[in-house]
């Protein structure tokens, strides 16, 4: 048997959800010296290493598409001894993004995992909302079909905690409609767009309000519901 102590070592490395200057000297570090980097797209993956000036380093593509597909090449390269970086698109990768399926076998095999934290749109969000944020429920992505979405949202209207909602650019009118019709026009809710951007916005008011400041905008976002109260119309 392959002695785990001989494995090479994965690093979880946060990257700018944005603004480029949001990485740590340490993340910059560990990217220059991991043998390879694993990255979701290999046009974002790039353009990360071409803003530091990192060269020569090998990209590998893993995403939702190829995940089950890759793994086991990573997991070899990791067994031989090889460092390798996992990063996102952006922001703190495997939270809302591929690379939980890595992450249980190299639980399972005993490679040694490194988190080299950094930026991350939930705690960004976090950090403005004025909500009681002690506890909260992330629903995250909600899935892409209407009725599963309202399935979803009808089972936390009444919940004891603030719910933190996530989802494509596109989808976000489609979601604060659907916000509306579950839990009421004047439900408190916090809208942050494009974090760390120059377009950066943040809003804070009713669901109602709320939509038609930002109706046809598509942005990046993060969503938080204020803990539901009775519907109110």
């Amino acid at each position: 048997m392959t002695d785990p102590k001989q494995f090479g070592k994965l690093f979880i490395v946060a990257t700018p959800i944005g603004n480029p200057q949001d990485i740590t000297l340490r993340a910059i570090e560990t990217l220059r010296t991991v043998d390879a980097v694993i990255c979701e797209e290999r046009k974002d993956g790039s353009r990360l290493l071409k803003q530091l000036e990192i060269t020569a380093k090998p990209l590998i593509e893993l995403n939702e598409h190829n995940e089950s597909d890759m793994i086991q090449q990573v997991l070899i390269d990791l067994m031989n001894g090889k460092n390798m970086a996992l990063i996102s698109d952006c922001g703190t990768p495997v939270f809302s993004d591929p690379g939980r399926q890595l992450l249980k076998l190299t639980a399972e095999i005993r490679i040694k995992v490194v988190p080299v934290p950094g930026a991350s749109s939930l705690m960004a969000a976090l950090s403005l909302c004025p909500f009681d944020m002690e506890n909260f429920t992330f629903l995250g992505f909600l899935p892409p079909k209407t009725e599963q979405r309202s399935t979803v949202l009808q089972k936390h209207t009444t919940s004891n905690f603030p719910i933190i909602l996530m989802d494509t650019p596109y989808r976000l009118a489609k979601l604060l409609d659907e916000v509306i019709k579950t839990f009421g026009r004047q439900q408190q809710i916090f809208l942050a767009l494009d974090l760390t951007l120059p377009s950066e916005t943040v809003y804070l008011g009713s669901a109602q309000d709320i939509a038609a400041q930002v109706q046809g905008r598509k942005a990046e976002f993060i969503l938080i519901l204020d803990r539901p109260q009775r519907r109110r119309f």
